[in-house]
């Protein structure tokens, strides 16, 4: 009996139209049958946003051949929540990827990452999830370098699964000669903002934020140290934010009956 090939859920936060979602369902039709669902503009930066002041859109297009594709009016974390109720019908894929973001999603961006939440909803469902993203901003980026890693990595997690609550960020230096996989930790970081103000033609200020990423962290074990020195870096990422070793200390504390 043929085995039957695995459904692969494809969603991204720079748009249906970037190039980084081409490449990945280019890879993605390697392994099994592919469903994009994606946003109709550029999402980056939503984090886990998701729509309930107004109704979505969902239509399906045709924009690369022999490919089922959706697009979505919500932000990333919307598009697989519709993927499941409306196109899966409540049934799950077999994997969920997410990207290729134009841009690492690295450290502390992990929080902010629109590509990185489209995945963690993705584990949310219980699909095993992985976030890819490539340190180039440009829409020449070239995603050739990443492409086999790209492959492998889903290939595992295809075959050996995810612990539960559980999904993969992966992230890519913008090097054509990349030494491997390196499991990693996330560093500890965090971007010092500014807001650069201005004044606009009726005379009223407003601001552009920027910022410089600050690293507290020497380690050689993280992510941003992987990334420096040509490493694919592979950080698991867990959901669950409760501060596990806060709470004997929480509990020591004397509260008011």
């Amino acid at each position: 009996m043929k085995k039957q090939k695995p459904t692969i859920l494809v969603v991204n936060d720079d748009g249906i139209t970037a190039p980084g979602i081409k490449a990945l369902i280019n890879v993605m039709k390697e392994l099994g049958r592919v469903v994009v669902v994606a946003p109709d503009s550029p999402q980056s930066g939503m984090g886990h946003a998701i729509t309930i002041g107004k109704p979505l859109r969902l239509d399906q297009v045709e924009i690369y051949a022999d490919t089922e594709m959706y697009r979505c009016s919500g932000t990333p974390a919307d598009c697989v929540k519709m993927a499941k109720s409306i196109i899966f019908k409540g049934s799950k894929p077999d994997l969920c990827v997410s990207g290729i973001n134009h841009g690492l999603n690295n450290s502390i961006n992990v929080l902010y990452s629109g590509t990185l939440s489209a995945a963690v909803e993705g584990a949310i469902e219980g699909i095993p999830s992985i976030g890819f993203s490539l340190d180039d901003y440009t829409l020449q980026a070239n995603f050739e370098p990443c492409l086999k890693y790209i492959k492998n990595i889903a290939e595992q997690v295809l075959t050996n699964g995810l612990p539960p609550a559980t999904l993969l960020n992966v992230n890519f230096p913008n090097k054509a000669d990349l030494k491997g996989v390196k499991i990693c930790r996330q560093a500890h970081a965090k971007w010092a903002e500014e807001f650069d103000e201005r004044v606009d033609p009726h005379g009223r200020p407003y601001y552009w934020l920027t910022g410089v990423f600050e690293l507290n962290d020497n380690g050689e074990d993280t992510d941003v140290w992987a990334l420096e020195n040509n490493y694919v870096s592979v950080v698991p990422v867990q959901f669950d934010m409760t501060a596990h070793h806060a709470i004997p200390l929480l509990n020591n504390w004397v509260f008011t009956n």
